[in-house]
């Protein structure tokens, strides 16, 4: 049986020893949030995740959701408890607007919760993480009257949220979606048409749900431009906000899936649904933007979860497996056997996987510090830098950290040998629910499309030379440190194919837009061991100097510093490769016909 540990000492380094936590005390939501207040935070929720959410990741897994005949769906035994656990103790609505009956709290810090909670059971998290996403959706885009019917029950996780934009034909290319929307004359709406892969869409978990809808007004021009975002809930609220009559939509069937079986992936049919607009017409991608964003952020987390839950359980098991002894003779001479870490290999695994943890654990901490300054600063020019910056490492934090993230749940599942594909162990489970990541809310290989011909040319390039002089200049600031110079030295080479590769677009991709193309999942890739080559440089100064301050910490620190050389000298070096890929363009790759295939 799986266990887990939430990292609550090693969230507390980052936020306090890495990017100085106490600075940001003048943002917003942050005055009270002293060291002694987040912590207390993070070991609350961490201890929710470890006695009420873990033990039910495997017993959700194999029980699964089931439809009943009148449509309705259950969720596996012990949920419904951990749900009420979930919304009573105010998670949901950590970061919400406290107008709304939100807590106001730093988005930074209801990050880390996700984290930990999808960490130990990722099924149940997507129930309250969809609603959150659909919470950000509403409060920056419906009218004050939709935000008042709908936010408060939505913070308090009374009611839950979904998004609704898949057609069966329709997944990616949002222009050809179907659903329809008439105006009923009252300022509501009748929204027709079928939904498919919608997480969340039907369960016994919520008083009501909220279901967000990507439909086409009547007479809306076709394609993108003739998209709108509606409300439209499982029940009507009456004038005191209380459950109304059921709308006219049904889940028509959960879907039979690879993994996260205790999340209800539905097929929604909408039948003169009645809803009501968020925005303005014809806008409705802005809208869905902010949900799919923060969704996306969201799905990169999970990335890391499983990452992180995995290594935690190849780690101990590590350790204990007694097998074979080591190359360079026994290291436990009085037991039978060494344990497999003294095996080069086991430890390649581990190390590939925890240098990657602890440095996605940075990167998701230092963007969600920049979604708060992108709300929450009082410098206008500070915002707009902040959201350049998350808009350009949306995609790159969705793409990569899903990608590995999955990489190391495999990796971790082999270090188990053949107990790895026994399912008591867990480990198969981990493997499975995180190779949805890198599929829902938009594939990988539609977000390096996106970081490539949307993310990087926009506004000129600003977002991305706002990035590579953000570490150019740390890279300058500590040249001289001699402790530093072996985290310094790769991500100097990393920083420079980075910058390359880009040129490289520039010259080739404008006359030749395969190029770009073809070399967009690279270069994402490329960008990903960049960032986080720079997060190791951050951690890696921090612990030398957490080090001279604290010896009791110094074992801790070395382990840190280890597992960042180790990154640097096993990873960084892929750069190079990712930036040939990305040179030898898109002739080879697109001169096959599509009979040869």
């Amino acid at each position: 049986m799986p266990a887990y540990k939430a990292p609550v000492a090693d969230t507390m380094f980052l936020l306090n020893s890495v990017f100085d936590w106490p600075k940001y005390g003048n943002l917003p939501g942050f005055a009270d949030t002293t060291s002694d207040i987040v912590e207390a935070i993070l070991e609350e929720g961490g201890r929710l995740c470890e006695e009420v959410l873990q033990p039910l990741n495997i017993t959700g897994d194999k029980e699964g959701c089931v439809r009943l005949p009148d449509g309705s769906v259950t969720t596996p035994k012990g949920f419904k408890e951990a749900y009420k656990a979930y919304r009573e103790g105010g998670w949901i609505g950590l970061a919400a607007p406290t107008e709304y009956g939100g807590q106001g709290l730093p988005y930074t810090l209801a990050a880390m919760i996700n984290a930990y909670s999808a960490s130990a059971n990722m099924a149940f998290t997507m129930y309250p993480g969809l609603t959150q996403s659909a919470i950000a959706a509403i409060v920056e885009h419906a009218s004050v009257e939709l935000k008042q019917a709908y936010l408060p029950k939505l913070i308090s996780g009374e009611w839950t949220g979904t998004m609704n934009l898949t057609e069966p034909h329709c997944g990616t290319d949002l222009g050809l979606l179907k659903t329809r929307a008439k105006p009923l004359g009252d300022g509501a709406y009748a929204i027709s048409g079928q939904k498919i892969f919608i997480s969340a869409g039907e369960h016994d978990l919520a008083e009501n749900i909220v279901h967000l809808v990507l439909a086409r007004i009547e007479g809306a021009p076709a394609g993108t431009r003739g998209i709108s975002l509606f409300i439209v809930p499982k029940f009507l609220p009456d004038a005191d906000g209380a459950n109304g009559a059921r709308n006219t939509l049904s889940c028509g069937s959960i879907e039979h899936k690879m993994g996260i079986h205790a999340n209800s992936t539905c097929v929604m049919n909408y039948d003169d649904a009645r809803g009501f607009l968020i925005g303005e017409a014809n806008k409705g991608l802005n809208a869905m933007f902010v949900m799919m964003n923060e969704a996306r952020l969201g799905v990169a987390v999970q990335g890391l979860a499983q990452s992180e839950a995995a290594y935690q359980n190849a780690a101990a098991y590590a350790r204990d497996r007694l097998q074979g002894r080591a190359l360079t003779g026994p290291k436990s001479p009085e037991k039978p056997a060494d344990s497999i870490l003294v095996h080069p290999d086991v430890r390649r695994m581990l190390l590939d996987i925890r240098s990657f943890n602890e440095a996605a654990h940075a990167l998701v901490i230092w963007s969600a510090l920049h979604a708060d300054l992108a709300r929450r600063a009082p410098d206008a020019k500070e915002r707009q830098s902040s959201d350049d910056l998350l808009g350009l490492m949306t995609p790159v934090l969705k793409g990569v950290l899903t990608d590995v993230g999955f990489e190391n749940t495999v990796k971790a599942q082999q270090v188990f040998g053949g107990h790895g594909y026994i399912a008591e162990w867990g480990m198969e489970q981990f493997v499975r629910d995180a190779r949805i990541a890198m599929i829902y809310e938009g594939a990988n290989g539609i977000q390096a499309l996106d970081l490539v011909g949307r993310k990087l040319p926009r506004d000129g390039g600003r977002a991305m030379t706002a990035f590579l002089g953000e570490v150019q200049a740390f890279i300058k600031e500590n040249a001289a440190s001699a402790d530093l110079a072996p985290y310094l030295e790769g991500l100097k080479k990393g920083v420079g194919d980075l910058q390359q590769a880009t040129l490289w677009f520039m010259q080739n991709a404008m006359a030749k837009p395969d190029n770009a193309g073809a070399g967009s999942y690279d270069y994402m890739h490329l960008f990903g061991l960049v960032a986080l080559g720079y997060m190791w440089g951050r951690i890696a100064r921090a612990a030398m100097e957490q080090k001279t301050a604290d010896p009791a910490q110094a074992a801790a620190m070395d382990a840190k510093l280890i597992a960042g050389r180790y990154f640097m000298q096993r990873k960084m070096p892929e750069t190079a490769a990712h930036f040939a890929r990305i040179q030898s363009g898109a002739d080879v790759m697109m001169s096959m016909t599509a009979e040869m295939f």
